[in-house]
């Protein structure tokens, strides 16, 4: 079980909501590979400022890299006197549908809301296909899904997302096959969030790697436009070098600054 100062279901009993590849791994490198229920999992800073950030971990949808990119983040924002949540969302595959993993972003949304934690707002921050899910909340909810009220983060930090290149017509890799499994592929198909964006975004980081072989930098620019054309200033960095996936752990390359220019940025827009 990963270790948090606070264990908050989504659902009643946290216990056994979800499986770890490895039972024995330390929680700053847990990897969830599948989710019975949501579970959102909170850290408490030592000296709050007032306000929470949701942090939403990739995997592409068929894994959670809960601790890379979900418990070494939460370290780093309670650090900087945020109370953290992890979320553990479900996956498209295995009968939950393309709309669970944006469901529960927007629950643990309004969980956080209503709690005292984040009483001078709230953030998010999401890395690779958590990027993606953290932009859907800035964006339309499919209406082919229903409907569902907005859930509006202050900030947003989005890193390496695919926020639509894997979407169907919108792909820059000719012939580019469909992503399996089919819910993951009809996710991508029905969320492109910079092009479906809600009117007045937050302010918005971005950074991205330019020679990401694995989620192409054309997202940053996408998403960057998108932002501009809807009124607002994102803040872009795009390293020239640098893996997928790089979170916050990868030291002595020039990417393994972007924690402390994303620092400067939040205070500047005066989240911190």
């Amino acid at each position: 079980m990963l270790a948090a100062d606070l264990v908050w279901p989504l659902h009643d009993a946290a216990t056994s909501a979800f499986t770890l590849e490895n039972d024995d791994a330390a929680p700053e490198q847990a990897v969830v590979t599948a989710v019975e229920r949501p579970v959102l999992l909170g850290y408490a800073p030592a000296h709050p400022n007032g306000r929470a950030m949701l942090i939403l971990g990739g995997g592409g949808y068929t894994a959670l890299m809960a601790g890379r990119e979900g418990v070494q983040v939460a370290c780093w924002l309670t650090a900087l006197g945020y109370h953290a949540f992890v979320l553990i969302h479900r996956f498209p595959h295995g009968g939950t549908g393309p709309s669970a993993p944006l469901d529960d972003a927007h629950a643990a949304m309004r969980l956080i809301r209503a709690s005292p934690f984040g009483a001078a707002g709230v953030g998010v921050v999401g890395l690779s296909s958590g990027g993606h899910l953290a932009s859907c909340l800035i964006a339309d909810y499919p209406s082919d899904w229903g409907s569902a009220s907005p859930q509006r983060p202050d900030i947003l930090v989005v890193g390496y997302a695919p926020i639509s290149t894997n979407a169907k017509g919108r792909t820059i890799v000719a012939d580019k096959p469909p992503l399996p499994p089919v819910e993951k592929q009809a996710l991508y198909d029905a969320l492109q969030p910079d092009a479906q964006l809600l009117p007045d975004p937050p302010p918005t980081f971005i950074v991205y790697s330019g020679n990401d072989p694995v989620v192409p930098v054309d997202n940053a620019h996408r998403l960057h436009v998108a932002l501009k054309a809807a009124g607002t200033s994102p803040e872009l960095h795009i390293f020239a070098d640098a893996p997928h996936g790089f979170a916050l752990d990868t030291p002595d390359q020039p990417v393994s600054l972007w924690p402390r220019l994303c620092e400067a940025w939040l205070r500047q827009v005066g989240f911190l």
